[in-house]
């Protein structure tokens, strides 16, 4: 018994120190991360509606686009914080999540202007607005200088770029800006770092900024790009790669700025961890890497094992995929983080 004790002190101990590292994880940006904003607001842009939450708890939908958790809740579970990312505008948030991290994001938000004005979602400006309210409110909890210190300490996850690119330049108005994938490319990584300074400017200091997914490779750009063959899309694969490494590119000068004294920041690689899972899909535990779990003609059946699908549905990730790629991601997040 008494061995028992030492080693659940010890296990104690571990998790109180990571969790002292980071007591939260707030996340920002679109659905990769969004836990439900977008049930409060006027859009299409929604998920609170089967199949989506087929696998979550008690398969409730709760307005992740998957099956289950998203990318944010996995990472909050990988880094000892919780299971559960609560999104902002949830009616109620018991002041225990609110000291522990809640998300801000909202499905197919992006910040090219045009983008979430388009969708009708929350924009990059909305976000920050949000998150000043929540900082309003971790005040009243714990007292100003100790929500400073949660503030500054918290992971910031932040995922911006994936409809900008898929949606807002390969689908929409592109053409009538005139732009070239390189310039837009180029302002996508100078909208992100303003976004991203705008919440230095209230206090965030550990950012975690995740690269755009392997955008012409989901199922539905497969089905619009690729045909019969169900090929990859090369070119909307080539602009998210340009992206990335732009955005990897400029995060690595920005540590060295003026601007973002005392922030630090690690690169999240979507893209390749995502396009490893794709590409040896069977080697994780995958059959089916090319068409989502719920396509397009049978959207409210789902498959009968989301689990073997690497896309849930159209353009998401399956929450086995997350937690597949999360893996190794989280290990970075506390490497360049701490």
């Amino acid at each position: 018994m008494l061995l028992l004790a030492l080693f659940s002190t010890y296990f104690l101990s571990i998790e109180a120190v990571a969790n002292e590292s980071f007591p939260a994880l707030l996340a920002f940006g679109d659905s990769m991360v969004d836990t439900g904003n977008n049930n409060y607001l006027l859009t299409l842009m929604k998920g609170n509606y089967w199949p989506y939450g087929w696998n979550f708890d008690k398969k409730i939908p709760t307005g992740r686009f998957g099956n289950g958790r998203v990318f944010s809740d996995i990472v909050a579970e990988g880094l000892g914080i919780k299971r559960i990312v609560p999104a902002y505008r949830k009616l109620y948030i018991a002041p225990s999540d609110l000291k522990t991290g809640v998300s801000f994001a909202s499905g197919g938000a992006g910040v090219d202007p045009v983008t979430s004005e388009m969708l009708r979602v929350l924009s990059p400006a909305a976000q920050v607005k949000d998150f000043k309210g929540y900082i309003r409110k971790l005040k009243g909890i714990v007292g100003k200088k100790k929500a400073k210190e949660i503030v500054a300490n918290s992971v910031i996850l932040v995922s911006e770029g994936n409809n900008d690119i898929g949606i807002t330049y390969a689908i929409h108005d592109a053409g009538m800006r005139l732009m070239t994938p390189n310039i837009y490319t180029s302002k996508l990584v100078g909208w992100n770092k303003k976004f991203i300074k705008d919440l230095y400017d209230q206090g965030a200091r550990k950012f975690a900024v995740m690269g755009v997914i392997p955008l012409g490779c989901l199922p539905m750009s497969r089905l619009i790009f690729g045909r019969f063959f169900v090929w990859c899309n090369f070119l909307a694969n080539t602009i998210s790669e340009d992206y990335n490494k732009k955005l990897k590119s400029g995060i690595k000068s920005w540590r060295g700025e003026s601007d973002f004294r005392g922030a630090r920041f690690v690169y999240v690689d979507m893209y390749n961890s995502l396009m490893d899972v794709i590409n040896n899909h069977r080697k994780y535990g995958f059959t089916h890497e090319k068409n989502g779990c719920c396509c397009m003609l049978t959207a409210i059946v789902p498959c009968s094992n989301p689990d073997k699908y690497v896309f849930y549905d159209f353009a998401h990730p399956s929450e086995k995929a997350y937690k597949t790629i999360a893996k190794k991601l989280v290990e970075d997040i506390k490497i360049g983080l701490a």
